[in-house]
């Protein structure tokens, strides 16, 4: 018996780029849209929430497991619409984002020791750049070096992935915080990808960007089911962004035309600038005074904001569009040098981190002299 032949639809479906775009970012946006109900349901039979304590900013206790939706949603759009024969080596990516949902997920369920948390995700990291072939092999031209040799751009791409995904993590701090930054960075690479004819990448970022939406909708207008990515949203959000800036550098390094990035690595960072100088930022503040980095407090740019009286949605808001701002200038100024677009990036970062800060602490000296 002869079976129907589904080629033409097959044809219609994956042969046009915008439609299988489209489809994989509806798909993922869906899986992650029904799912969420279904896993509130879950944590609230099982008593899966995080509990409001003095580090937090939320008051009621809420169920973080936002991150499996977000996991689901982006493995399946990417099973059924990647392309794995034009990048064989794309299990071991897969591979990697496995070990940072289970880890993520078990620091989200019982906790995790923060030394097996960082060992996990070195060994996620180190399959991903060894087997899947992932690492940096040039510097763009900063402070005077191109190509670099193959350990030393292991090393680099080692720290580069653990700082990218951390520095995500560390930025879930408020509602529709972190969910907005990855769409908008996913968004920016995404559409670069799409611009220089790479799919594979343009599907990866429309299968996150769709099911960050649907997660940002419950996080941030949910009542009933409201919910938190949690480390396992946080830390899949921040190795999925980290990986898609390698390959956002390494496809510079013999890129021609208009859409190349003579200051590739630079422009990377502007696309990420808020969760990266804010990490930055606070972990050096806390060496100054001599406490752990890794130390939990309220210094983020997001809590001096909340401090100043505005929403978790309003300071969510005023980080977007200055995150907007700096990818704005990081492609503007994309034909400079690399050393020169970082420091152009970090004066302006420095100096609106710190205009809240200074407000702040105005406002507590004021306070404490009328008392």
């Amino acid at each position: 018996m002869n079976l129907p032949s589904f080629t033409g639809f097959q044809d219609f479906i994956f042969g046009d780029i915008n439609l299988k775009l489209l489809l994989c970012f509806c798909l993922a946006f869906v899986i992650s849209f029904f799912l969420i109900p279904s896993i509130v349901e879950i944590a609230r039979a099982k008593s899966l929430f995080d509990e409001p304590n003095h580090r937090t900013s939320h008051i009621h206790k809420t169920p973080t497991l936002g991150g499996l939706a977000i996991f689901n949603g982006v493995a399946i759009s990417l099973l059924i619409f990647f392309d794995f024969s034009d990048f064989p080596k794309f299990q071991y990516t897969i591979a990697g984002l496995l070990i940072i949902f289970f880890t993520g997920f078990k620091d989200d369920i019982i906790g995790i020791d923060p030394l097996k948390k960082l060992v996990a995700q070195l060994i996620a990291v180190i399959i991903t750049i060894v087997f899947g072939r992932i690492f940096i092999t040039s510097l763009h031209g900063f402070l005077g070096v191109w190509e670099i040799n193959y350990h030393i751009g292991i090393l680099v791409t080692i720290v580069i992935i653990l700082g990218i995904t951390n520095c995500f993590n560390l930025m879930d701090g408020i509602d529709g915080l972190a969910a907005s930054l990855g769409i908008l960075v996913s968004s920016t690479f995404g559409a670069w990808f799409y611009l220089v004819g790479e799919y594979n990448w343009a599907i990866m970022s429309a299968a996150l960007v769709g099911a960050l939406l649907a997660f940002f909708f419950y996080n941030v207008f949910g009542k009933k089911n409201k919910i938190f990515m949690g480390d396992t949203g946080a830390l899949l959000l921040g190795f999925i962004m980290a990986v898609m800036a390698i390959k956002f550098n390494e496809l510079n390094i013999s890129l021609q035309g208009p859409w190349a990035m003579r200051a590739a690595p630079a422009v990377s960072i502007g696309i990420m600038m808020i969760p990266i100088y804010d990490t930055v930022r606070v972990f050096l503040t806390r060496i100054l005074k001599n406490r752990y980095p890794f130390s939990p407090d309220k210094t983020h740019i997001h809590h001096y904001l909340l401090r100043l009286g505005l929403s978790h949605f309003q300071s969510t808001l005023v980080l977007v569009l200055a995150s907007i701002g700096f990818i704005g200038i990081s492609w503007y100024l994309r034909t400079l040098s690399v050393a020169w677009l970082l420091f152009i990036l970090f004066i302006v970062a420095t100096i609106l981190s710190y205009i809240p800060i200074l407000i702040v602490e105005r406002l507590m000296n004021k306070e404490e002299e009328k008392s």
